[in-house]
């Protein structure tokens, strides 16, 4: 009897309990009563103070985009370095979940950049559209008969689906930005909030921190009112993507193995340690374009080759398990960071980055970073302007970014996610493009 009595008791805590906290989560997560659950207040109710609550509670997926589900890996070397340099050790680390753009930004995406800026500057400011064009004269080689890439591969339909080339990281960097502001000014007239504004100019016109701040109102729409952050409608903005995302985001272990894939070292961003196709029906076909040895940039007429002695349409190949394209040859690509010989070995092990002002020249390999250093001493020196003497002992400075990826005109070493190497962000390439990212706000899982 007493034994009844006590799971009686037992199972009426338990039901208790399981009522309390089915109550409790109701009462904090249910927004269709329209009223507060912690003050008792209605919602969006203009009798009741009109405190707006918006029904999106998700992000939405910005154009050109795929979510990358975060998670932790191995970053940094897969293989001996060809210079037998030692700049990029091993190391687990964590990145949030983002969104990365499917492709390589194309021609046809810079064109449509440089019309807006025709449109808006060109009358008052032309120096805005000369400051964004690529530089087509990186295609110029004193020694090769590339006069026609120098013309046309900008600007002719015939490429138009090719990456954007010569395009330095500040401009790449411009491009992220003014996406920005044209995907959140689209989806405002997609909801009704604005109309198209056809008498944009050089002195007005729509950019996202404009409209927030309240310095541009457009043309609204007839009892429409600005929208805020709050509502859920205007997007984080676009921009280049970290070393540390870039190079996961090729990876792609997601489609590794059923359990963790934390020590899967891959190679490539394909699973396999070969340059060619293992699936039967493409048998022996390059994964990647690249150059596979001196003279060789494309293989034998009617053989098995990678079908491009240039660059190749941003969709081509095969996309990874993240569905992203030619995240290994076609270009290089630009990423955020400034580079630094050890990136990242004392560095955070979640979401890693140099390049914010505080931490650019943190443990960068100077006397400064060094244990030798006598932190006593309160001489105001520049240990590393002295360390990276731009131009006469180094060539990396603060200027210098990290370009991620193999090209077209690179060896199979470069392709490699793992790989890094620099250029000056004022400098363009005819093997260097880039792609955009974004920050992924909520839940680390895009459903």
């Amino acid at each position: 009897m007493h034994r009844k009595l006590r799971l009686s008791a037992i199972l009426a805590i338990f039901c208790c309990g399981i009522m309390l906290v089915s109550c409790g989560s109701f009462g904090k997560n249910n927004n269709k009563a329209g009223k507060s659950s912690t003050t008792g207040w209605n919602y969006n109710d203009p009798n009741y103070g009109g405190f707006n609550v918006t029904k999106a509670t998700t992000q939405k997926t910005g154009p050109g985009l795929v979510p990358i589900e975060g998670g932790t890996f191995t970053m940094g070397a897969t293989q001996e370095n060809v210079y037998y340099e030692w700049d990029n050790t091993p190391r687990q680390v964590t990145v949030s979940s983002f969104y990365m753009d499917q492709t390589e930004v194309s021609n046809l995406d810079y064109l449509e950049y440089i019309f807006w800026l025709n449109r808006i500057y060109g009358s008052d400011y032309p120096e805005m559209i000369t400051k964004a064009l690529p530089d087509t004269m990186v295609w110029r080689n004193s020694m090769s008969y590339n006069e026609p890439m120098v013309e046309i591969y900008f600007r002719h339909p015939a490429y138009r689906d090719y990456p954007v080339v010569g395009v330095s990281w500040l401009q790449a960097n411009d491009y992220a930005l003014w996406r920005s502001d044209r995907v959140n000014e689209m989806l405002l007239i997609e909801a009704g909030v604005l109309k198209f504004d056809d008498g944009q100019n050089s002195e007005n016109f729509f950019t996202t921190d404009g409209y927030l701040a309240g310095t541009y109102t457009g043309v609204v729409a007839e009892g429409k009112k600005n929208v805020k952050m709050e509502d859920g409608i205007i997007l984080p903005k676009y921009r280049l993507p970290t070393e540390a995302e870039w190079e996961y985001a090729a990876l792609a272990l997601i489609g590794n193995s059923t359990g963790e894939s934390i020590k899967d070292r891959k190679v490539y961003p394909w699973n396999s340690d070969g340059l060619r196709s293992q699936d039967k029906n493409y048998m022996g076909s390059f994964m990647a374009n690249f150059k596979r040895g001196n003279g060789d940039y494309m293989g034998v007429a009617g053989s098995l080759n990678d079908g491009a002695a240039f660059p190749a349409p941003v969709i081509s190949y095969w996309p990874n398990d993240f569905g992203l394209y030619n995240m290994a040859g076609n270009v290089s690509e630009w990423v955020l960071d400034v580079y630094r010989p050890l990136s990242f070995e004392d560095f955070s092990d979640q979401n890693p980055y140099r390049g914010n002002a505080e931490n650019l020249n943190y443990r960068d390999g100077d006397y400064m970073s060094t244990i030798q250093n006598d932190w006593n001493n309160k001489e105001d020196i520049d240990y590393t302007s002295q360390m990276y003497d731009y131009g006469k002992t180094t060539l990396i400075s603060d200027h210098s970014r990290v370009i991620k990826g193999g090209s077209w005109a690179d060896g199979p070493y470069y392709l490699s996610p793992s790989v890094r190497r620099y250029m000056d962000e004022n400098e363009g390439s005819a093997t260097v493009g880039f792609r955009c990212a974004m920050n992924m706000i909520g839940a680390a899982v895009k459903k």
